[in-house]
């Protein structure tokens, strides 16, 4: 009788580059400074000033990901977390603003091999397909499982550092002369210049597709789409179709989760119920918070209760609620569609990079009540146990 074979074992990715957008570990050594004023300071101070559990996969994440760009030394089991001089220079606001901004590229881009190398390679030219950059960060020999991850974190550093800009409608790649030129030589910040270019925008297709939805949800391979939906014909329901086909469903292509949204969940039963479980099981919620629809905010705080995978994302024409602030939203501009168009690969990038980082670390959902009150859900368990 023969055996049956072994299953496979999951084999961990192995990257050259950080596991985590520049943003993200600017934001930890940001508290780094804030809580320890420029000076080292021990981790479990500064864990515990910060409200995390040294063992959590958060903290853990956070530190090793700070490191990885130059920001600070110490790995998650040191005694001591220190900002390097790069993490001096990008946190604090005594620094000259094109000292900071110099410090912040070097650490998110140049010092990374292959960021550095595919930065270099298209310094001036226009941002090519996904496909094509995959192709070239492999180059510099980043493994093909880890090369879209790559990819999508890279675009989201030059974004984040003013490296990739819309220029004449087109997304291009600037050399670093160019962005420091736009700022002063004060330490006080201001906004991007407008620019003259060159080439016309992208093509994409802004028609509505079907979202998929089964007979059944297959929770674990569904990412539930929190958002304002609207009469048939309204600009609420455009907007939310519009975002939906041509933003978030190609974000998820990489992740290879399906979209359901409310309004299309087919399947007989109470829909409230429905939506609920969708809210609750799903392995991934995309909340989309514009128009501050009161529903969408409703059907948020259920999830974050839940302590699971949560992106959100937003129109850049409304602010962010202040009880939510505190988990990263993507803005985006939609004011009208020569803004809009050219930068949907980059809003894509931006949505799809989140939703990893979510998926791959689904312990480490940070809100406001997973903050304040962590273990809400097994007290609330208990006590009906009781």
């Amino acid at each position: 009788m023969s055996k049956k074979p072994a299953p496979k074992r999951k084999t961990r990715t192995v990257r050259n580059f950080p596991a985590s957008t520049f943003s993200e570990a600017l934001k930890f050594a940001k508290e780094v400074f804030r809580v320890g004023a420029g000076q080292k300071i021990r981790r479990l101070t500064l864990l515990q000033e910060l409200g995390k559990s040294p063992t959590s996969s958060t903290a853990r994440q956070a530190i090793t990901n700070s490191s990885k760009y130059g920001l600070t030394t110490g790995s998650y089991n040191a005694e001591w977390i220190e900002l390097t001089e790069l993490g001096l220079k990008s946190t604090s606001d005594r620094t000259l603003a094109r000292e900071r901004e110099r410090a912040k590229i070097e650490a998110s881009v140049l010092q990374i091999a292959p960021f550095k190398g595919v930065y270099e390679s298209l310094i001036e030219a226009k941002l090519p397909a996904n496909s094509v950059l995959i192709d070239k960060i492999k180059e510099f020999d980043v493994a093909d499982e880890a090369a879209s991850e790559a990819v999508e974190t890279l675009i989201v550093n030059l974004r984040d550092v003013g490296l990739l800009k819309t220029i004449a409608g087109a997304e291009r790649i600037i050399s670093v002369d160019m962005r420091l030129d736009e700022l002063p030589s004060t330490a006080a910040d201001v906004s991007s210049v407008n620019e003259k270019g060159l080439q016309d925008a992208p093509q994409v297709s802004l028609g509505n597709h079907s979202i998929i939805t089964s007979d059944r949800a297959d929770y674990e391979t569904t990412a539930f789409y929190v958002s304002p939906i609207g009469a048939e014909g309204s600009d609420t329901r455009k907007h939310a179709d519009l975002f939906a086909s041509s933003i978030v469903e190609p974000a998820l292509e990489t992740s290879k989760l399906r979209l359901v949204r409310a309004d299309q969940i087919d399947t007989p039963g109470v829909i409230t119920r429905q939506i609920l479980d969708y809210i609750i099981h799903s392995r991934l919620v995309v909340a989309d918070l514009s128009f501050h629809n009161p529903n969408v905010f409703y059907e948020l705080a259920i999830r974050h209760l839940m302590r699971k995978p949560t992106v959100q994302i937003m129109r850049s024409r409304e602010s962010v609620p202040f009880d939510i602030n505190q988990s990263r939203t993507i803005m985006i501009d939609d004011s009208d569609i020569y803004t809009l168009v050219p930068q949907i690969p980059v809003y894509i990038n931006q949505i799809s990079a989140q939703v990893r980082q979510a998926l791959e670390n689904p312990d480490a959902v940070d809100n406001p009540i997973s903050i304040y009150y962590p273990n809400l859900v097994s007290q609330i368990v208990q006590a009906e146990q009781q």
